[in-house]
């Protein structure tokens, strides 16, 4: 038997190699994955048949590439995060990983991503994976997010690769269709964003991040909301009418759509925060709801 100094030691060592782990896995951001890696999935479901083992192989490397574009956002927005209560407590500014632990182990998963994916993928759905890391670490990050209100507009597109990532893992190729989830994806992350600003936008305004609520004030952003509702709405049909889908997938898009743009009235209307999180959430569930529609349109 060990010196019950020793047994104490061990005991208090389990917990913080623990906690370690922990905090690298959630430089991943694996909240933010989930409902990308769904978009993935359900792309490749929309696509063809693929195997499981397909699926969790592009599983797999796209969590890789999305952690490794979150790993390194923590790096570099590290003076950011510690300005801010809601992100002070993250491992980066707590101390917890060093910047440099940090930044080597995103590049490390995003390397990682290109070979996992070329090798038991294929070539395409590696590279379209990596262009959605750089434009996550390099064009959202650190070049548009410190500089215009226009930042989640244009960064957005790095969220609404992992569809393309999903069919070019199934077909080899790309098509109108993969653009159209690509398109649905684009346009679903300004209103979703825009309404999680709202309610931080206190937050923002004290570390001088130009979100759209802070240059351009809370009524302009609920206007914004309102119009990037509306034109999702027109894009969810748009597969349809290019005979994309069918029937049932008209019909969900259409009430969720229609639910969309009603919880955007209202927040104009209302104008407080409880109907800025009503939609925030909402709009998570709207996506995941909408691409399931996809799926089953596809499979019935």
């Amino acid at each position: 038997m060990g010196h019950p100094a020793q047994a104490t030691s061990g005991a208090a060592v389990a917990p913080r190699r623990l906690g370690l782990v922990g905090d690298y896995i959630a430089l991943t951001k694996p909240t933010v994955q989930s409902l990308l890696l769904l978009t993935t999935v359900a792309a490749m479901e929309i696509a063809g048949d693929p195997s499981l083992g397909l699926i969790l192989a592009t599983v797999v490397g796209g969590y890789l590439s999305a952690g490794g574009a979150g790993a390194v956002n923590h790096w570099y927005d590290r003076d950011l995060d510690a300005a801010m209560a809601r992100t002070a407590g993250r491992p980066v500014p707590a101390g917890r990983v060093s910047p440099r632990a940090a930044l080597v182990f995103g590049l490390v998963l995003a390397a990682l991503s290109v070979v996992w994916l070329t090798v038991l993928v294929n070539p395409l759905a590696a590279a379209l994976s990596f262009c959605g890391f750089l434009g996550y670490t390099l064009v959202y990050t650190m070049w548009l997010k410190r500089r215009t209100p226009q930042n989640i507009v244009i960064g957005g597109a790095a969220g609404a690769v992992p569809p393309l990532v999903g069919w070019a893992a199934v077909t080899g190729g790309l098509d109108g269709t993969a653009l159209y989830l690509f398109a649905i994806v684009f346009f679903w992350t300004p209103p979703h964003f825009w309404a999680l600003s709202l309610l931080m936008k206190d937050d923002y305004a004290a570390v001088k991040v130009p979100m759209l609520p802070v240059v351009r004030g809370e009524r302009e952003t609920r206007r914004q909301i309102l119009l990037y509702s509306i034109l999702l709405y027109a894009v969810s049909q748009l597969v349809f009418c290019g005979d994309g889908f069918g029937v049932f997938y008209l019909v969900s898009s259409l009430v969720l759509g229609a639910a969309f743009i009603g919880l955007a009235v209202r927040l104009v209307r209302r104008a407080d925060r409880r109907s800025a999180l009503t939609l925030y959430l909402f709009s998570m569930a709207y996506l995941a709801l909408l691409f399931a529609a996809m799926v089953v349109d596809v499979r019935l």
